[in-house]
Parts: structure tokens; C-alpha cells; sequence
């Protein structure tokens, strides 16, 4: 896993083979309109599905599903978001993402362009991935220069409570984040059965997470953050490793690694506690 600052154009993630291929596409458009962000455009095909539930807050919120509960062999979706100048969107999933038996693997490409003083939050549940499956993601975010994001990305290693526990055959991910024209993140996972035992690899540890906190809009956040795990990191979040470092001076990635899904979820929403109050909602409060 890395995380690289340097302007030049990164290097393509290899395309997942394709098989038997169901394409899922996603056109999702926010803007603000007198206070309150609302949703202009939300656009799905099958295998996607789109949800865009009322809340109490400003912003527009957007959950993503998929008919069949997960992806299965040959799946590939592709997600297009826009937030408008000064609008706020909460994306999420409703539930873990799940990739069945792949052979000829399967894929997610999110895309997203965030304009000024604009906040895109993207944070699903984790990608749970089946013993041999075979995922490749790729996401990227242009963020014009008084632009923000959140973002969680994260994974789990398979259905444990069935006896499988990083059986999956590949885990392919990439996070791209611009700033005006800065390549900010280059952030890359590679985790291949082939390269290695994943059990031994990783010891204890079923679930890794990765959260990005970057621009102006969130910069003292993002600053509250880093001081927090530098403080209290050993005892806060004891039996999990919880390291962060700054993005220059506009922004943040920490990282988790524990034993559940329960512990790092309790982790995120103890870190990003500033989620709710931009919202003016809170999503998590009838989600476990």
C-alpha cells in the first residue's frame, strides 16, 4: 500500500478479464438550490441500483445496491458523480459489497468532480470478497482547488463465520485524488492468493481500512484528526493498528487495520465524528 505526491500521470490498474460481462452504469449529479443540496440527476442500469432517501440535514444522500445482492463473475460497474459549486453529498452503500466466485473477475470505476466549496463524503460499507473472487477497483476524484472530500475505502477478509478467510484470489484497488491539477493520493492495494498465503500475511487481522480527509473546506478537520491518533492511538483503539500521516497542509489518510468489521466501524465513525454536524444529519444513527 502506498500513498505517492508527485504530478506525474500514474500508471494504468490492469483490467480484470471479462466474461459473460453485465455492465452497471451509474450517473449521479448534485447541486445546491436555495440552502439545501439536491439530487439534479440519478441514473442507474443493471446491475446498479441507485436509493436517494429524504434526511433532516442539507445534504443529498445517495446509496448504491445491486440487484442480487452482490457481483457476481463477469460484472463490471462504472459510477459517474458531479457535485455542483457549494453542495454536499453523503454516498454510501446499503449494505457490504459483496463479490461472489470470479473466476473472470469483476469490476467497480468510480469516477467524481467535486467544484469549489463543493464536499463529496464517499463511505461505504466494505467490499467482503468470497473465497475465489477475483475484484478490481479503480476510483478517481478531481477536486477543483476549494473543493473537499471524505472518503473511506475498505475491506474485509471474506466470510469468516463460513470458513473462508482471505480465500479470494484477488483484491485490486487504486484511489486517485487531484486538486486542482496536483495529483494529491495515489493510493495502491494489490493483494493476490498467488503472491503469498493471505492467512499468514496477515496474522490476526481480518479488515483493512484506508480514509482520505483532503481540502480546504475540511483542513482543520483533517489537522484534528492526525493530532488525535498521534495522542491517543495505543489506548483509544486498543487490539488495532491506527496510523495516519498529513497530505501536505490541506488534508490527511490514516489507516486501520483490526479483528472485525465491528471494531473499524466503531473506528471511522470515532474519527470522522464531524460527519454527522456537515451533514446536518447523522447516517449512521439506524445503521449498526
Amino acid at each position: 500500500m502506498t500513498l505517492i505526491t508527485h504530478d506525474h500521470q500514474p500508471e494504468r490498474v490492469p483490467e480484470a478479464p471479462r466474461h459473460d460481462q453485465r455492465s452497471g452504469l451509474g450517473q449521479l449529479t448534485v447541486e445546491q438550490r436555495r440552502g439545501r443540496t439536491v439530487v439534479s440527476r440519478a441514473y442507474a442500469s443493471s446491475p446498479l441500483r441507485l436509493l436517494t432517501p429524504a434526511n433532516h440535514g442539507h445534504a443529498a444522500w445517495v446509496y448504491t445496491s445491486s440487484y442480487g445482492g452482490g457481483l457476481v463473475n463477469g460484472d463490471s460497474i462504472v459510477m459517474r458523480t458531479a457535485v455542483g459549486p457549494g453542495a454536499c453529498a453523503f454516498v454510501s452503500t446499503q449494505a457490504s459489497t459483496k463479490v461472489y466466485k470470479s473466476p473472470h473477475g469483476t469490476r467497480m470505476t468510480m469516477t467524481a468532480k467535486v467544484d469549489n466549496g463543493g464536499l463529496l463524503m464517499l463511505i461505504p460499507d466494505p467490499v467482503v470478497c468470497f473465497a475465489k473472487s477475483r475484484y478490481h477497483q479503480q476510483q478517481r476524484f478531481d477536486l477543483a482547488s476549494g473543493a473537499a472530500l471524505v472518503l473511506v475505502d475498505w475491506l474485509s477478509s471474506g466470510r469468516r463465520e463460513s470458513g473462508e478467510r482471505w480465500e479470494f484470489d484477488e483484491y485490486i484497488s487504486r484511489t486517485i485524488v487531484y486538486l486542482g491539477k496536483r495529483l494529491l493520493v495515489n493510493d495502491a492495494l494489490a493483494l493476490r492468493s498467488a503472491d503469498g498465503d493471505l492467512v499468514r500475511r496477515f496474522g490476526q487481522y481480518d479488515v483493512l481500512a484506508t480514509a482520505v480527509v483532503l481540502g480546504r473546506p475540511v483542513q482543520e478537520e483533517a489537522r484534528q484528526i492526525l493530532a488525535r491518533i498521534e495522542e491517543h492511538s495505543a489506548t483509544q483503539w486498543p487490539q488495532q493498528i491506527v496510523a495516519g500521516s498529513p497530505i501536505g497542509e490541506l488534508g490527511c489518510v490514516f489507516r486501520v487495520a483490526a479483528k472485525s468489521i465491528e471494531q473499524v466501524t466503531h473506528t471511522i465513525r470515532n474519527v470522522l465524528n464531524f460527519v454527522p454536524r456537515r451533514l446536518g444529519d447523522n447516517p449512521w444513527a439506524r445503521k449498526w
